[in-house]
């Protein structure tokens, strides 16, 4: 209830939910002693993948007894997802301590919501400093309230698409645009750059970093991996190759996000990242609505035998890689979809292929989301198409036979309400 209550507070500090602007986070770091300059930082941006990239990376560094401090937004379930340090997340009384702190700082100035995150992110990792702080930067980098810091051990530029286009201008609405925000600012260190879904990103990303005097490792051209035979897959960069058992994460995407934490943990110096640790870190992966699997709890009891699934995926690049492991399935697929207001609907739904059945919902508790009915009507190209308002009716209204599966996907926000309503 304390926490709660703090939370109330600080979310009204400024009028926007966002306001693309530096200047606020840097006055209340400065008062805090600037505690971002006292951590090493690995910054990760991008439009997909990030969470999961992250993710790895701490499992590997576990496996290797290295401490990690980690910031991600947004938060899945509870808030206390975003603040982990030394490994574990803060319970509510520690968080609500930190608030309080920021709070007093800022003094009642106007301050976004994530700025007092960040804030709070950076205060707290500073006690922790030889930690590794493992930190997703939010909407785009170049103003994002991460984006302080003076130096770090590496950034990482995952998959790029188009995401969040309402956030830039009317003429700037393009993924090169995209491009120049998240990736124009990177600190000068080593930049790890993810596969990407095709050529003319990579040469754009590559264009607008080509100032930067990083050390910089490409996908395929300095890093790479490939599937084989016996469930396993092989990695292999400039340091040699190591055969690797298929991690406990679905879908060939992970494994594209998993070689991007590989790459960066072998290139970052003075710390002795082995084999064993790879080997042993990718099969203990913690990854939240990212085709989560849904094995046991209220929900998976709907469907008995058959196989729930939850996925976060909200763009188009998602929905892309998402449907490339739906078709490696021989299988009948119902997808159950719910999706913020805001969203290309059309575009994300055009990457489904052979979907046997699609039943669109209200995500609950958000105001900013498109209604079902609405969803339903704006994406009837499908045929076998339904509307269910809750979560549970939309389960068990799918007449599911023997192998299907069922997916929930569309929204992060989506995927929580699924996973506390389970």
């Amino acid at each position: 209830m304390k926490l709660q209550k703090i939370l109330n507070r600080l979310q009204r500090l400024h009028p926007k939910e966002i306001d693309l602007s530096l200047d606020r986070i840097k006055n209340i770091c400065k008062r805090l002693g600037n505690p971002q300059d006292k951590l090493k930082v690995i910054t990760v941006v991008g439009t997909n993948g990030k969470y999961s990239t992250i993710q790895a990376i701490f499992a590997i560094l576990k496996e290797a007894n290295i401490k990690c401090n980690i910031y991600t937004s947004p938060h899945i379930k509870i808030i206390n997802e975003r603040f982990v340090y030394n490994n574990q997340e803060l319970c509510d009384n520690e968080l609500a301590s930190l608030f309080e702190d920021i709070e007093n700082a800022n003094n009642n100035e106007p301050i976004t919501f994530f700025e007092i995150l960040t804030a709070a992110y950076f205060l707290k990792a500073s006690q922790y400093p030889n930690n590794i702080n493992l930190v997703e930067t939010g909407l785009f980098h170049r103003f994002d309230a991460t984006n302080i810091l003076k130096n770090n051990l590496a950034s990482i530029i995952t998959s790029i698409g188009v995401d969040h286009l309402d956030w830039l201008p009317k003429n700037k609405q393009t993924v090169e645009n995209i491009i120049f925000e998240k990736t124009s600012s990177l600190l000068n260190s080593n930049i790890i750059v993810a596969k990407q879904s095709n050529k003319e990103i990579t040469d754009c990303i590559k264009k607008t970093i080509s100032n930067n005097g990083s050390n910089k490792i490409f996908h395929n051209e300095n890093y790479s991996f490939t599937i084989k035979e016996n469930d396993f897959f092989y990695y292999e960069d400039q340091f040699g190759g190591i055969k690797l058992p298929m991690p406990n994460v679905k879908g060939q995407f992970q494994l594209e996000n998993i070689s991007t934490a590989i790459a960066t943990l072998r290139i970052i110096k003075d710390h002795e990242i082995k084999d064993k640790h790879i080997q042993k870190g990718i099969t203990k992966i913690n990854s939240i609505a990212r085709l989560q699997e849904i094995k046991s709890g209220k929900l998976k009891e709907l469907v008995k035998y058959n196989q729930l699934l939850v996925d976060g995926s909200h763009n188009p690049l998602g929905a892309k890689v998402l449907n490339e492991y739906l078709e490696s399935l021989n299988c009948n697929k119902h997808i159950i979809l719910g999706m913020m207001a805001n969203k290309d609907h059309n575009e994300y739904m055009s990457y489904f292929r052979n979907v046997s059945s699609l039943t669109t919902i209200d995500i609950p508790n958000q105001p900013n989301s498109i209604k079902g009915k609405e969803l339903k009507n704006k994406i009837n190209r499908f045929k076998n198409i339904n509307y269910k308002a809750g979560i549970e009716e939309a389960i068990s209204s799918i007449p599911v036979e023997e192998n299907d599966i069922i997916l929930i996907t569309g929204s992060l926000y989506l995927a929580g309400e699924v996973l506390n309503l389970n």
